[in-house]
């Protein structure tokens, strides 16, 4: 059963309405005038509004227009006795749920329209609930925290995911961007469609294009097939772009069209094919300061950042240090086949105390590392196991070139100082790996390779 609004100038057909509709079981309310009805709409939560279209004072298309100005959720149901087609298009366009005419069968044709509404909000708030739940269960095995910060972004989460609206998120390297974009699709209506990513970074620009739109044999040289892009795979789902800060100019152009008109063409082909996608934009880099420098177009940023959200850096929020690096723990024991399941104080306080350059992936690795060292017979982690960095995270002192007595592994102390220059050149950038890259002198394609080879 639901609760009733009804509007009408008309007092008999008020309480008409309200003894049948009382009689299904529902709650009613009328009001005769529009003062009074604006004054019940901004105080009181309706499932349905049931309105008049033609009033002395106000029209019931007005009426639908505050109650949208007061956020009320109500279905609004419009009705006349004088119907036209210019006047019922107006009533669905301002976003009347249905538009009925008075005729003697009144009574019966809005019990059916009232029952259908109501069975419509119950649908839309079991779809609410699922995605609740869903994301419950999602953050409570993949996103790991106990921060105010995880609150705000599962409610941001929670808010968003339903829209059709692009995400823009942004953080560091290895803070968990992916895993929030995967939460949204998790907790959006298209989570059983394709979530498909596709890292900007990883492509030269030629092979990127071919990848997203995809081609028609003979397209270009060595297309002997034809080839479904990656953004018609996801059609229907989500598109999640990694790294789009390294998408060249070009590329940005072609997909801005992808995105406005809501088609691709692959390839060497000579028609558009219609695509209906969600896009999520990930990246590391400051995108307003790439627009501010010409290195990222303005019209596609707007695009892309319709809603923004930001992942905090591991360093911004040390809470979730202790329970990642439980949750690590009681991962790679399982995986190793180990009893390692705690972590002793001092191994904690060396974990806070560090900087994380390369966030919970870099806390991840280590965590990785330690249960491997660590013995079955202690099941615990102590400082020992810990990477070298995290136990004297100090700058790299190269000092003389003196060597001890008893010789040195020459090949672990380079590695060693690799690391400790990747980690530094990361911290000094806030894990913006472009920069850090170029803060070496090295391209980023070696940065990548030397990350990888570091687990950072």
């Amino acid at each position: 059963m639901g609760r009733l609004l009804i509007i009408d100038d008309e007092e008999s057909l008020c309480q008409l309405l309200e003894i049948a509709f009382r009689r299904e079981g529902h709650e009613v309310e009328t009001a005769a005038d529009a003062e009074t009805a604006k004054k019940k709409i901004e105080t009181r939560i309706y499932d349905v509004i049931v309105s008049d279209i033609r009033m002395p004072s106000v029209s019931g298309i007005e009426l639908l227009e505050h109650a949208k100005t007061t956020r009320s959720s109500a279905l609004f149901i419009l009705i006349t006795a004088v119907p036209t087609v210019s006047t019922a298009i107006e009533a669905l366009n301002a976003g009347a749920y249905r538009y009925v005419v008075k005729t003697n069968q009144l009574v019966e044709e809005l019990k059916v329209v009232i029952d259908r509404a109501l069975e419509e909000i119950a649908l839309r708030e079991e779809n609410s609930r699922l995605r609740r739940e869903l994301l419950r269960v999602f953050a409570k095995e993949h996103i790991v925290g106990q921060g105010p910060w995880l609150q705000n972004m599962l409610e941001t989460i929670r808010n968003v995911a339903p829209a059709q609206s692009t995400v823009l998120i942004t953080g560091e390297s290895g803070c968990g961007k992916e895993l929030v974009a995967r939460a949204l699709h998790e907790a959006s209506l298209r989570r059983d469609k394709p979530f498909v990513s596709i890292n900007c970074g990883a492509f030269p620009e030629t092979l990127l294009e071919s990848e997203l739109f995809g081609y028609f044999k003979g397209a270009f040289t060595g297309a002997d097939s034809n080839k479904k892009g990656i953004i018609e795979s996801a059609n229907g789902g989500t598109l999640l772009l990694d790294e789009v800060g390294e998408m060249s100019l070009s590329m940005q152009v072609k997909l801005l069209r992808v995105l406005q008109e809501r088609k691709v063409r692959p390839l060497g082909g000579t028609s558009d094919v219609p695509v209906d996608i969600r896009l999520i934009a990930v990246t590391n880099r400051d995108l307003k300061a790439m627009v501010a420098s010409g290195q990222f177009r303005e019209d596609f940023y707007y695009r892309v950042s319709v809603i923004p959200i930001h992942v905090p850096a591991l360093r911004e929020r040390k809470d979730d240090i202790e329970p990642l690096a439980r949750h690590f723990i009681h991962k790679f024991s399982q995986q190793m086949r180990k009893q390692v399941n705690s972590l002793d104080p001092a191994a904690l306080g060396r974990m806070r105390q560090y900087s994380w350059p390369g966030n919970v992936r870099e806390l991840e690795n280590a965590v990785e590392r330690a249960v491997a060292f660590a013995g079955n017979e202690e099941r615990l982690i102590r400082p020992e196991h810990l990477p070298e960095t995290i136990n004297h995270p100090l700058p790299v002192e190269l000092g003389g070139t003196s060597l001890p007595k008893e010789g040195i592994d020459f090949e672990a102390r380079i590695a060693d100082i690799e690391r400790k220059y990747l980690l530094e050149a990361l911290r000094a950038t806030h894990g913006v790996r472009t920069q850090a890259a170029e803060l070496l002198r090295i391209s980023y394609r070696s940065f990548r390779h030397y990350a990888k080879k570091y687990g950072i």
